[in-house]
């Protein structure tokens, strides 16, 4: 066994500091699908058409899906 030097948190698992990128993209990508689902739900439950901040809304699933990978770019290792 090693002894980092550094402690780790509460949880066990010592942290890095990339991590909150990887969190803020799969909170971009289910805010997202949430967005797509219920642009196609809004014409089975009302009468009316989704708005246009929802289209919009729809977007954030492409952007998650860009800043997961810019995570896995990002803390992937280099060979040398």
């Amino acid at each position: 066994m090693t002894n980092p030097s550094a402690p780790t948190p509460s949880g066990g698992v010592p942290r890095r500091s990339g991590d909150w990128l990887l969190r803020l993209a799969l909170c971009l990508f289910a805010l997202g699908l949430l967005a797509i689902m219920a642009i196609f739900l809004t014409p089975v439950l009302t009468d009316g058409e989704p708005g246009l901040w929802l289209y919009f809304g729809a977007l954030l699933a492409p952007l998650g899906f860009v800043v997961a990978l810019l995570f896995a770019l990002r803390s992937g290792r280099r060979s040398r």
